[in-house]
């Protein structure tokens, strides 16, 4: 009897810590990601220059687009546009000028500023 109780005690004990392990996994899914003034920034950057209508991205208002990849988990990616070893300068380059790197692509110049474009980057790498 004894061993059954604390068989079930710790049944009861496993199944708790995995439901608070769950949620606070679901919790982060959820959470805004980490910003800096730059990030923030970014955001701003990200609305005006109308990304939203061609990319999925996380934590923007309405950008739901379909034509370019989603730009969740930036911050963990390998690759920019399948060809860029993702690093911050790397993605600075590729928003200021992404017809240069692969000449035909759908993604267009959109004439962002060095500080634009490192604005945006520091926001991109703030997902996870």
């Amino acid at each position: 009897m004894r061993r059954l109780t604390k068989s079930i005690l710790l049944v009861s004990l496993l199944s708790a810590a995995g439901v608070a392990l769950s949620s606070c996994k679901d919790e982060g899914k959820k959470a805004a990601p980490f910003q800096t003034a730059s990030a923030r920034e970014g955001v701003t950057v990200i609305k005006e220059a109308g990304c939203g209508s061609c990319h999925t991205i996380p934590g923007i208002e309405n950008a739901d687009g379909l034509v370019g990849p989603p730009l969740d988990h930036m911050g963990h990616r390998i690759f920019i546009a399948g060809v860029l070893r993702n690093t911050p300068d790397n993605m600075v380059a590729w928003l200021r000028d992404p017809q240069r790197i692969v000449p035909g692509n759908a993604m267009p110049v959109m004439g962002l500023s060095e500080k634009q474009a490192q604005a945006v980057t520091d926001y991109l790498y703030s997902l996870h």
